[in-house]
């Protein structure tokens, strides 16, 4: 069993939270795993931060963006967990990215484990356990001759400029059924 090294923080404290003040400590708590990582690799460069990233993913280490960006609705559900797991998570991928053959190295590999273990202190996970009913991509109902379908916004999109879809197992064209129980083909 490892310890983790980042310092916990007081999950009260981040319950009380407003989400400016939230983008602020997540910023803190990246520049205290960035000073970590510096142990290792004094060059590393400090990673920008977004909180922009949507649907089930958590994290994500975006090197041609030059930073880390998170989902802020699973952030705010799952405040403590983000703290310390999905931002070391992601700052052990920043640092092996950064690493001699670190774009060469697979994401969940060797390297990362390593870091993961031995730099935070943490199990390496790759996946996270959050529930993600809140940020489902697929709001928007269809139907058919024979069932019910959900389709993304991207999908959804693609039907109001003129588009259309068909069932795979009845070959009817899909219906849009609103929230409001109104229908009818875009």
């Amino acid at each position: 069993m490892t310890t983790p090294v980042l310092p916990s923080p007081c999950s009260k404290r981040l319950g009380l939270l407003d989400s400016s003040a939230l983008a602020q400590a997540v910023d803190a708590r990246v520049a205290e795993a960035w000073q970590l990582c510096r142990e290792v690799h004094p060059d590393l460069p400090r990673p920008g931060v977004w909180l922009d990233l949507r649907g089930a993913g958590a994290g994500q280490a975006n090197m041609k963006r030059g930073g880390l960006r998170f989902n802020r609705l699973l952030l705010e559900d799952n405040r403590l967990a983000f703290f310390e797991e999905v931002i070391p998570h992601e700052m052990a991928h920043w640092l092996v990215f950064h690493l001699e053959n670190g774009p060469r190295l697979k994401p969940h590999g060797h390297e990362w484990k390593t870091v993961m273990r031995e730099l935070f202190g943490l199990v390496p996970r790759v996946t996270h356990r959050f529930d993600t009913q809140r940020v489902r991509l697929t709001p928007f109902r269809y139907r058919c001759g024979c069932r019910e379908h959900a389709l993304t916004r991207r999908r959804h999109t693609f039907v109001l400029q003129g588009g259309c879809y068909r069932c795979r197992f009845c070959a009817e064209t899909l219906v849009y059924h609103a929230e409001d129980g109104s229908e009818g083909r875009i």
